[in-house]
């Protein structure tokens, strides 16, 4: 990035735009305050840049302008992308054959359900500019959801004033460049106030670039803590997708899936769906991808490799979650943020031993007992699948042993249902390796079929994905 360009304050961002003639447009904002055309109007010569700016709060008046949506909600991607669809279209249709040819014309619109008064709601936001990356081009959309993290109105409102100049900015000078666009969003911020989690890219100047990877990067520059792709590869709202919704995961490299991976989920839903009101229509199977190795240090796999890795697990059906947690507790309250309702947790024996490993917990100031008490306070159980012995014998997750001074608290676990196992379908499972099977595919096809589900060798075959070479 300019490290010039990027040290530019809120005001400085407004008033270069504001003072280039050739970008001209609208900004609509429901249910905070104006507080992005504030901006602009505090900087200066707003006048060049801004033809209208509109705020419809009553829903009626809201629903004239914009139409009726189909879901019915009035913070929603579909809403905020009507309000710029509409916005674009009048500001080009009447001062497009008066002004500059060389103007490049913008809509930016947000919808937010900031603090109320009155409840203890959800603060969140969609917000996104429509704009022509150059003169007379058809116009390209960026789209995102935020949630906000003040915890008052007023501070919310003036977050989202300075984002809202950021995406303007970042969408005028920073095209080019979405990773830039990306970093610069929280630009003049001060961390946590904001999370973004999800980022959509759309239009003609767009078209080669994979919105997945972009989401990737809201992670690695601190923008959110996990984002949620659907089967279609679509990248999903947590709050919307996890609303009402028992939570089952599963951790793992998935580099690439095995069949053995496949019987963990597939094992831990027969037992899931055992507990009282749990049924696969009210849960969602996530497999989940770290970002970070054990020790919490970004592993550093590049975006392509874990889209690779994605893709793969997408042509199962699964849902996938990339997140940069390395405790478990720390997914576990992920999830407790969107659902009240039971959360699973598919784990092998190694996992269920780096648990009770006290080094694990370095750096939590209440050590491991603090990490036990974030992982289990409500509706939270670990699925354990057994592993072969040395002996070639399946071991299951009581014979688990754990430090001599935490087996009463293993104990406690286990006797209160916090912890119990699973089965495993088939013992030649234990044979299969993702390391081993990562080095084979390479050299074309082979053995290293057998040990994955069809589909998924399709898609490793047909893509050329993990160095396949016919």
């Amino acid at each position: 990035m300019d490290k010039q360009v990027s040290a530019r304050s809120t005001s400085q961002k407004a008033l270069r735009i504001n003072l280039d003639e050739k970008k001209y447009g609208t900004i609509v904002e429901i249910g905070a305050g104006q507080e992005v055309a504030r901006q602009f109007f505090l900087a200066g010569a707003a006048a060049g840049t801004i033809a209208k700016t509109m705020s419809a709060y009553d829903m009626k008046f809201s629903d004239a302008i914009y139409g009726v949506q189909e879901d019915r909600r009035y913070v929603s991607k579909s809403r905020v992308q009507a309000m710029m669809d509409q916005e674009f279209k009048l500001v080009v249709e009447r001062v497009g054959d008066i002004r500059s040819k060389s103007s490049r014309y913008f809509a930016y619109a947000a919808t937010v359900a900031a603090k109320s008064f009155k409840s203890d709601n959800e603060c969140h936001a969609w917000c996104g500019i429509r704009v022509q990356m150059y003169p007379g081009a058809e116009a390209s959309e960026i789209t995102m959801h935020v949630r906000m993290r003040d915890d008052n109105a007023e501070a919310q409102q003036q977050a989202l004033g300075v984002l809202g100049v950021n995406l303007i900015y970042a969408a005028f000078y920073y095209f080019e460049n979405p990773r830039t666009m990306i970093d610069s969003l929280t630009d003049n911020m001060k961390t946590k106030r904001i999370e973004i989690d999800s980022i959509d890219f759309q239009g003609p100047y767009f078209e080669d670039l994979d919105n997945r990877m972009k989401n990737i990067h809201l992670i690695r520059s601190w923008k959110t803590r996990a984002i949620m792709l659907k089967p279609d590869g679509s990248v999903a709202v947590p709050a919307e997708l996890l609303y009402k919704k028992n939570v089952l995961t599963i951790r793992g490299s998935f580099r690439p899936v095995t069949k053995l991976n496949i019987d963990m989920i597939e094992q831990g839903k027969r037992s899931f769906y055992e507990l009282e009101d749990v049924t696969p229509e009210n849960t969602i199977a996530i497999a989940e991808i770290s970002l970070n190795d054990v020790k919490g240090n970004d592993a550093n796999f590049s975006e392509q490799d874990i889209i690779q890795r994605v893709q793969v697990l997408h042509s199962l059906g699964y849902h996938v979650m990339i997140s940069d947690y390395t405790r478990y507790f720390s997914l576990r309250a992920y999830f407790r943020q969107y659902t009240n309702l039971n959360i699973g947790i598919v784990v092998g024996m190694i996992n269920v031993k780096q648990i009770f490993d006290e080094d694990f917990y370095r750096g939590v100031e209440g050590g491991i007992l603090e990490g036990f008490g974030k992982l289990f306070p409500d509706h939270t159980r670990l699925f354990v699948y057994p592993e072969l012995n040395s002996e070639g014998e399946i071991s299951k997750f009581t014979d688990v042993k754990v430090p001599e001074h935490l087996r009463f608290l293993y104990r406690h676990l286990l006797e209160n249902d916090f912890i119990s196992g699973i089965d495993c379908s088939d013992k030649e499972l234990f044979k299969i390796f993702s390391r081993s099977i990562l080095k084979q595919i390479p050299k074309g096809r082979g053995n290293w079929e057998k040990a994955l589900p069809k589909d998924a060798v399709d898609e490793i075959v047909n893509n050329k994905f993990f160095g396949f070479r016919e």
